[in-house]
């Protein structure tokens, strides 16, 4: 292939690449936008900035619980288990902060795919007190895209995910977290 038709061939590959960037930037703007009328395109999801997906899980004690019952708390969703040994050393740190009572602060442990009488022994051994969800089917696990446990949501107040933790916190980890 000569030089002449190589440079109009990565040209046109070029202003493709362009052409499809400019449309992604845009497929969120509608034309309502464009005369000045406010759209709200609030976009549900677990990346940063995005409005958490709500869900209602049951508390050891048969309590429903809707996530977005906490808008206007900063929100600690704990993915764990009672058979994992960096969760069972999550544990006392959590209680810890939550003991301290954080002002404005809800945790939330959800609890994957284990039957309610483990939970409620695990519970009682560590002493628990804040809310413990049972995500018995793990469906909530599932839409949080949760692979490794512990795995931490931090909600801000309005619901958006601000931070995923993977892995252990301590208590002065969640203080920063909070205080951030």
């Amino acid at each position: 292939m000569n030089k002449k038709w190589f440079g109009v061939i990565l040209l046109a590959l070029l202003i493709g690449i362009a052409g499809f960037n400019l449309y992604s930037d845009r497929k969120d703007v509608t034309s309502i936008e464009n005369i000045g009328i406010a759209v709200n395109n609030d976009k549900t999801g677990i990346e940063q900035g995005e409005k958490a997906p709500d869900f209602t899980l049951k508390t050891i004690d048969g309590k429903e619980v809707n996530l977005s019952d906490y808008e206007g708390k900063k929100v600690l969703i704990n993915f764990w288990a009672t058979w994992c040994p960096p969760c069972k050393a999550e544990m006392p740190h959590m209680q810890s902060f939550y003991d301290g009572e954080p002002e404005n602060v809800e945790i939330l442990a959800v609890n994957l795919e284990e039957k309610e009488a483990k939970v409620s022994e695990f519970v009682k051994q560590y002493e628990l007190t804040f809310p413990i969800l049972l995500d018995e089917e793990g469906s909530v696990g599932e839409t949080y895209e949760v692979y490794t446990i512990p795995t931490t949501y931090l909600l801000n107040e309005d619901g958006t995910v601000n931070q995923k933790i993977i892995g252990p916190m301590d208590e002065a980890m969640m203080k920063k977290l909070i205080k951030d």
